[in-house]
């Protein structure tokens, strides 16, 4: 018997590529920005330590660039080789934003290696800094562009269907469709507060093992400074984006929170055990919460999946517990970055700067690095899971947009084996390149020593 599916196969090599691709896309459109801010800091306060933050960032950054480039490009390869019958009939609307991913990127690539080039050749230094505000452009456009063509997805619009066959397409109205504004804000404020945060988890890691160095705590402040705000904001899309689902995709709502009549005072259901019958035990619940998140107001009625046709429920329990690990991470890694905040105004106000950071808050902030990663990649797999069964949400089933070829098993080995070499590769490359030129021979080589930073 050939159990052979060319449809689970896709599936597992597509979210394979995307579930690597995007912790180098995260770097990729979060990184830059803190570059920009640790230069504009460093110009402004003429501030060595903040200048050298952004010098030694941007190496790093264009080596996962580098691998970034070629798992997405991977991505776009099976888009066309994988998913064909989607392509044939979506290919037009999407063209677009796919186009205008390319010309970011362009754009991105090219003021990089000016911008890296440049480093200490203009006398003005904000010269240079100009030069890097290109590159954060073109990384957040290029999530723009990217995030806006899976919104597409979840909410198609700008076009007719006759016959199986899109028509009449209006590739402007397509991109800028209902998904879009809440799911390109999320995936930048995301971005942004993770980039913060594996940086952060590199500065606490090196004052852990007792590298007390002014410059790993300057960049623990400025990093868990835009940790909060970005994930403060990133909470409240979040809100808006409970609102959304309640609008456009009640089921996938109800998927989440494993809600099946529809009611008002809905309860928000966390954790517990879904029985065959579809029964909730052992889960916390949060009374009208539900109903709160979908509209503002206990009195919101939520849709239940019971008046969603069987055949179209997404997976309930993928969906509901990978909903409740992107809460639970991105919560901690709110209240982690809150907690640094309020520490740092406590030593600054009692005057005790001097003194070692507490170890407790320096190991939460190095495990906030993971966290925040793993809330990423919760945040993107429940979206596609709970989209299940559409490819295209009310058009086309993940099943009708398949391949039919053979071997795509295979070629799931061969891209797992070429992601490993990857990022493997870029993981010892970035160890070598900062363990052999740590931050106190840098400054040494400078003829630096810590506090000698003009103000």
């Amino acid at each position: 018997m050939n159990s052979y599916d060319p449809v689970l196969y896709s599936r597992m090599l597509t979210g394979l590529t995307l579930g690597v691709h995007i912790v180098y896309a995260t770097i990729g459109v979060g990184v830059p920005l803190m570059i920009a801010l640790a230069e504009w800091i460093g110009i402004k306060r003429n501030d060595t330590y903040y200048l050298l933050m952004a010098r030694r960032w941007a190496r790093g950054y264009t080596i996962t660039v580098a691998v970034g480039v070629v798992t997405g490009t991977a991505i776009g390869l099976q888009l066309s080789l994988l998913w064909p019958n989607f392509m044939r009939v979506a290919g037009q609307a999407i063209a677009l934003p796919l186009f205008l991913e390319t010309f970011a990127f362009f754009i991105e690539a090219i003021f990089l290696g000016i911008y890296l080039y440049t480093w200490d050749r203009f006398k003005n230094r904000m010269l240079h800094f100009l030069l890097l505000l290109p590159i954060v452009l073109g990384a957040s456009m290029s999530a723009f562009f990217i995030t806006s063509m899976n919104a597409f997805m979840n909410t198609p619009q700008g076009f007719d269907m006759v016959n199986g066959k899109m028509i009449n397409i209006d590739p402007l109205v397509a991109m800028f469709n209902p998904a879009m504004p809440t799911k390109v804000a999320h995936v930048l404020t995301t971005a942004y507060v993770t980039a913060a945060f594996i940086l952060a988890g590199i500065a606490a890691f090196a004052l852990l093992r007792g590298r007390n160095h002014v410059y790993h705590k300057k960049a623990l402040r400025l990093t868990m400074m835009a940790a909060l705000i970005f994930s403060l904001a990133s909470t409240a899309i979040g809100d808006l984006s409970g609102k959304f689902l309640h609008e456009y995709q009640p089921a996938k709502l109800a998927a989440a929170e494993w809600h099946f009549e529809t009611s008002d005072k809905a309860e928000l259901i966390v954790g517990g055990v879904l029985t065959e019958n579809n029964e909730v035990k052992y889960a916390f619940k949060i009374p009208y919460a539900l109903s709160i998140l979908a509209g503002s107001s206990p009195n919101t009625v939520v849709k239940g999946l019971n008046e969603v046709p069987r055949e179209e429920w997404p997976p309930l329990r993928a969906s509901h517990y990978l909903f409740d690990g992107m809460v639970f991470f991105g919560v901690y890694i709110t209240i982690v970055a809150l907690w640094h905040v309020l520490a740092h105004w406590r030593r600054c106000k009692k005057g005790t700067m001097k003194k070692p950071l507490n170890r407790g808050l320096l190991v939460a902030i190095l495990l906030g690095a993971p966290a925040a990663m793993l809330a990423i990649e919760f945040g993107w797999i429940f979206s596609e899971i709970a989209r299940q069964p559409w490819i295209l949400w009310g058009y086309m089933k993940v099943s009708q947009g398949a391949t039919t070829a053979l071997y795509v098993d295979r070629m799931l080995w061969v891209f797992a084996g070429l992601y490993v070499v990857l990022s493997v590769t870029c993981i010892y490359v970035l160890i070598k390149m900062f363990k052999n030129n740590p931050i106190e021979a840098e400054f040494i080589a400078r003829g630096m020593k810590e506090g000698d930073v003009k103000r």
